[in-house]
């Protein structure tokens, strides 16, 4: 185990002292707890949630172990905060100009987040199928914010307003269509199971 020589407070391993401190506490262990589960000494484990140390691959590996998770989960876990705001102007635009449909990622997915939001636009009389679901399970709202939208899940063909919102798991194929007489404008938003 090396020391730090000072932990800053937005760095990895002050994430990762926190983070630590955490899944402690989620289980509602106390260091002494913990200690007995992983073998390391109390003081250690003290001086790591407070970020005083920084872990060696063996010391995370046994913690690791302790609490169920592979290395890369909990790394990942501690992964640089994404952006809170993401100006409108760094927001990816896609164009499928022969389907006649434009996805702007106004919130784009990140690792550390399970949610993403996507304005979508569609012209009328535009349609799109998507043959399978990314991930199955994964929850959307459609937030119709112009025009209409017809949308197919599960067979049922649902038609969804300006101002209405539609909600559902996608385990399967799905099909939107604009009926028109003008585009159609929605907020997507997606949540990973």
């Amino acid at each position: 185990m090396r020391e730090t020589e000072e932990t800053e407070p937005g760095s990895v391993d002050a994430r990762l002292a926190a983070r630590l401190g955490e899944l402690r506490t989620e289980r509602g262990w106390s260091l002494d707890e913990l200690s007995r589960r992983s073998g390391v000494s109390r003081s250690t484990l003290s001086r790591l949630e407070r970020g005083e140390l920084s872990p060696t691959a063996a010391l995370l590996g046994r913690l690791c172990t302790v609490y169920g998770r592979t290395m890369s989960r909990l790394l990942l876990e501690v992964e640089a905060e994404p952006p809170q705001l993401v100006p409108a102007a760094r927001q990816p635009v896609w164009r499928d100009e022969a389907s006649g449909f434009v996805r702007r990622s106004v919130s784009p997915p990140h690792s550390g987040l399970r949610a993403e939001v996507i304005e979508g636009t569609l012209d009328a009389g535009a349609a799109i199928t998507y043959e399978d679901a990314p991930v199955s399970g994964m929850e959307q709202h459609v937030w119709v914010l112009e025009g209409t939208v017809e949308i197919t899940v599960d067979g049922t063909v649902h038609t969804v307003r300006r101002g209405d919102c539609l909600r559902f798991r996608l385990r399967g194929p799905s099909h939107f269509h604009c009926p028109g007489p003008g585009q159609v404008r929605y907020a997507l938003m997606i949540v990973l199971p």
